[in-house]
């Protein structure tokens, strides 16, 4: 269930870079508004962290920590979503996905479903935990797994359906 995927390793000084940072960007501002067509669908689906990793997968951490610091504050000035009182610990934990995914992915040799559990768990750990320790509250970390299971699961299974239907280069 592996397959070896190159992924671009795209640099700061690449124009490229802040392209793709941007279409990830514009991804992050469409999915969000579809999946809240549903009662908490934002938090089922967790459609930011699936761009972010997915672009992760493909292109390396730097476009995908612009789009991650970027795009929750671009939604909010948009769409007021995500709330004011949550942006700045959806950012920090989109940016620690992102920077997890950029570090795995770096060492791995494929993207294989096993390095993506591996990298979503850890961001999912890390992440929670800053919360934790922000919020004095173990709720909202926990509602990303009782709640936002599918979610994790569309980043797992997601990213690597994508990282295989690219192909290598």
């Amino acid at each position: 269930m592996e397959r070896n995927v190159t992924a671009y390793a795209l640099d700061f000084d690449d124009v490229r870079t802040y392209l793709w940072a941007s279409l990830f960007v514009v991804c992050n501002l469409a999915l969000p508004r579809l999946c809240h067509l549903m009662p908490q669908g934002g938090i089922v689906f967790a459609p930011l962290s699936f761009v972010i990793l997915a672009g992760a997968c493909r292109l390396g951490w730097k476009p995908a920590l612009l789009a991650a610091a970027v795009s929750p504050l671009a939604g909010h000035l948009l769409w007021g979503m995500p709330a004011w009182e949550v942006l700045p610990l959806m950012t920090l934990k989109l940016c620690v996905l992102a920077a997890v995914a950029g570090l795995a992915l770096h060492r791995a040799a494929s993207v294989s479903l096993g390095w993506l559990v591996g990298i979503v768990l850890v961001s999912e750990l890390l992440g929670g935990a800053v919360e934790w320790l922000l919020t004095g509250g173990l709720a909202a970390t926990v509602c990303d797994f009782t709640i936002g299971w599918p979610g994790l699961l569309l980043q797992v299974v997601g990213s690597w359906l994508l990282a295989r239907g690219l192909g290598t280069h």
